[in-house]
């Protein structure tokens, strides 16, 4: 098995491709806008909460088992721990590493100077031009899995891209999970939902990439959510224990609504989710010292006048600032941010708020941004074209990312030889050199002037973002797979799904 898993590697390693992502490697400096003063108060409390408070570990006599046996103080299903405890355990966790992707080339390094796009994660609807907002479902799933694929600015495909509700909840793990590995060869993450969903990732992964192989490295990831406030369920401790456990990655995130499942303050709101996505990041090293963590934060406001959550605003933009630079000092790769909007349509509203949220997590730092593309409504529903939409905009940051280029090219000393005052550069050597790659082009804007506009028949973004994602599908090739890996995902597959019971909840 790991023989032939490693004869398809080096099938995919020496084939050149044109779809190939690699993911951001930062030049640009981050952005630490809290003062020594103000991120020791931050730190202190975050100690005091791990310390003092403690956070609930509920419906896993296993998870208390291994904090009892470690030495932390454990009341009930309540778990207190020294911080200084907890720190040196999260710094077992690397602060770099790669997952490695089915075909090498786009492996993704996660930590360091490295960013990493993914798209949406986890809605129950999708929404187009041509068929409205629905219910996701397969066909949908695939068709977001494919672009997810194409798109040269997406990095990472995730998982649950929208959740297909037309296959019983018990086993569209195992479709999604199969969809993943044969209709793209990027990275992407394993179900979380239940242990068992959990493990058929990680023997899925198994079976995909050998078991040698996967022995010594990270092939997938589980991203799973605290229940703030300070509480840890079986879902996180179990997918923790079942990929660490195996030598996989982890993505903890607490999702917090500040006025909800944190305090209105933005400040206590951030140090809650540093103790919490700490304390399961020390949990994960008990299990396995040095399996790979990313510690998460998903904070957003909300109106205290309603409840609906709102996105793209300054408190969250603000805590995406303040966890990018508290999560540098403990070490840890960071999860938060993307682009996010409550519109329910590709508007302005939505465009605003994207905008704003995934600037931030740019200048953040966030080494692995989840819902970078694709997000509507608050997260309940992926737009095909805000996918594309969001995709091309990353692009431009990614190019923000790279820096300022102060090279001797960068400064075009010998074009200012070749041009003579009051000239133009159009046509000078140096310009003919870089203008290929010297500006970003956004695929889906139009810079061109109102009358050629008009005779291209008006379109909006909207629309030529439509043209765009259905021209990408039209042009989808599928990647290869080993003919004997595909059988042995099938047949594990059929053979999960006639021992497990369908379900619709």
């Amino acid at each position: 098995m790991a023989r032939r898993a490693r004869t398809r590697r080096d099938v995919d390693a020496g084939r050149a491709s044109n779809l190939a992502s690699p993911h951001v490697q930062r030049q640009l400096p981050f952005f630490d806008p809290v003062n020594e003063d103000g991120i020791e108060r931050l730190e202190a409390q975050v100690d005091w909460i791990m310390q003092d408070l403690g956070l609930e570990f509920r419906d896993d006599p296993e998870a208390l088992r291994i904090w009892t046996e470690a030495g932390a103080k454990v009341d009930g299903t309540r778990v207190r721990a020294p911080a200084d405890w907890i720190r040196d355990l999260c710094r077992k966790a690397p602060g770099e590493f790669t997952q490695i992707a089915r075909n090498p080339s786009r492996s993704v390094t996660i930590g360091g100077n490295n960013q990493v796009f993914a798209p949406i994660y986890g809605a129950p609807f999708v929404r187009d031009m041509a068929g409205g907002r629905r219910y996701g479902d397969m066909e949908s799933f695939e068709k977001l899995v494919k672009l997810a694929y194409m798109h040269p600015n997406l990095h990472h495909t995730g998982l649950v891209i929208c959740e297909p509700c037309d296959v019983p909840v018990s086993h569209r793990h195992l479709d999604m999970v199969y969809m993943h590995m044969t209709r793209s060869d990027k990275p992407h993450l394993g179900a979380i939902t239940e242990q068992s969903r959990a493990q058929d990732s990680v023997d899925m992964a198994e079976i995909l990439h050998g078991r040698d192989f996967m022995d010594e490295n990270c092939v997938i990831m589980g991203n799973v959510n605290t229940n703030s406030p300070l509480l840890v369920d079986k879902v996180v401790t179990q997918a923790i224990q079942t990929y660490c456990g195996r030598g996989q990655g982890i993505v903890v995130v607490p999702f917090i609504l500040s006025g909800a499942m944190g305090p209105v303050s933005t400040a206590a709101s951030v140090t809650q989710a540093m103790a919490e996505a700490m304390m399961c990041c020390a949990f994960a090293q008990l299990v396995r010292p040095g399996a790979p963590f990313v510690l998460g934060n998903f904070l957003s406001s909300m109106s205290l006048k309603s409840g609906a959550p709102t996105f793209g605003m300054p408190e969250p933009v603000l805590s995406n600032y303040a966890i990018g630079q508290m999560a540098r000092r403990v070490g840890l790769p960071l999860r938060c941010g993307g682009s996010l909007t409550a519109s329910k349509i590709e508007d302005a509203q939505a465009a605003y708020e994207s905008a704003d949220s995934m600037h931030s997590t740019m200048l953040a730092g966030a080494h692995f941004v989840l819902h970078a593309a694709g997000w509507l409504e608050g997260g309940l529903c992926t737009g095909f074209e805000k996918l594309v939409m969001d995709a091309d905009r990353l692009g431009g940051y990614q190019k923000v990312l790279a820096g300022l280029d102060v090279s001797d090219e960068g400064l075009a000393r010998d074009a200012y030889a070749e041009v003579a005052a009051a000239g133009h550069f159009l046509g000078c050597s140096h310009t003919m050199r870089n203008y290929q790659t010297a500006f970003y082009e956004p695929a889906l804007s139009d810079s061109e002037n109102v009358e050629s506009w008009e005779d291209g028949g008006s379109l909006d973004m909207r629309m030529r973002a439509h043209a765009r994602w259905t021209g990408m599908l039209e042009r989808y090739e599928q990647p290869e797979i080993d003919v004997a890996i595909d059988e042995e995902l099938r047949d594990y597959i059929a053979r999960r799904k006639s021992e497990i019971p369908e379900a619709w909840y």
